[in-house]
């Protein structure tokens, strides 16, 4: 069996700055900390940092005391004032990337256009990115739950989750287009989440199985996975190494394997071990 690991796969930028921010501030600090939320999205990771004394919450009124890490995906700015007036110790590490997306979002409140947001409804991105943008903004999943009429003859802005895929930004961008006043897009997309989707797609038309790794709850491996599944069929998204079954890959000559921006990138080649101890 021939493997093919992605050379992109695996922790980005943003994700390991905060998790070397994170525990930085478990080293420095004899006061509780926190992680507002998972501070990425990989229950593995999250749990390594438990034990290291950086554990996560839901909420920061759950926390009496110490400080509060602020996660990849950011919050909005009234949550960021909150904080500050409990008396918590703020520890930004949301990711830049993101931070540029809610300086978009800001500017197009603030110019007066009506913000249209790509990306998943419930994402703590997306939520802290309609913190920014205001109560009037618009999120859409997809160019097909936009409502025309809502936006006809407006001033309209679009900004988009960091981990969408080019081809919805185009399919929205079309269809906004003819019925816009005016169309300001930004595209706030990760240069480095559309690389790692390029080169998947590029070894999952290689491969007669693809393997995905990363948390369930990770909004870019999922769409990594849907991405290579479009692509290849055979395409499993797993979160732990010991998920691998042997039957998926009898009479399967090429395996490609990558991984979601929060997984750590060793566990690439732990699974192409594991595939290797098969036999095949």
């Amino acid at each position: 069996m021939k493997i093919l690991i992605s050379r992109r796969g695996g922790y980005c930028y943003g994700v390991q700055r905060a998790l070397d921010i994170a525990h930085n501030a478990a080293r420095e600090s004899r006061e509780p900390i926190h992680t507002l939320g998972p501070i990425i999205h990989n229950p593995g990771v999250v749990k390594e940092l438990a034990t290291a004394g950086v554990s996560a919450v839901d909420e920061h009124l759950d926390v009496a005391g110490g400080t509060i890490i602020l996660r990849t995906h950011g919050v909005g700015p009234q949550v960021i004032e909150e904080i500050a007036a409990r008396g918590l110790v703020i520890v930004d590490a949301t990711c830049p990337y993101v931070k540029i997306a809610q300086e978009k979002a800001s500017s197009l409140r603030e110019q007066g256009y009506l913000p249209v947001i790509l990306g998943e409804h419930d994402h703590p991105e997306v939520v802290a990115l309609v913190a920014n943008a205001g109560e009037k903004a618009m999120v859409v999943e997809n160019a097909d739950e936009l409502e025309p009429a809502k936006v006809k003859g407006k001033k309209v802005g679009v900004v988009v989750q960091t981990t969408q895929a080019s081809a919805n930004l185009a399919a929205l961008a079309a269809r906004l287009a003819p019925v816009c006043r005016e169309l300001l897009v930004h595209n706030t997309m990760c240069n480095a989440t559309q690389k790692c989707q390029e080169e998947a797609l590029r070894l999952a038309e290689k491969a007669g199985a693809v393997i995905v790794i990363g948390g369930r709850n990770s909004a870019n491996t999922t769409r990594l996975a849907q991405l290579c599944r479009a692509v290849q069929p055979r395409t499993f998204h797993i979160e732990e190494v010991d998920e691998l079954l042997p039957e998926w890959f009898q009479g399967v000559e090429t395996v490609a394997i990558t991984a979601g921006a929060s997984t750590p990138p060793e566990q690439m080649e732990e699974v192409a071990a594991r595939l290797r101890e098969y036999g095949f």
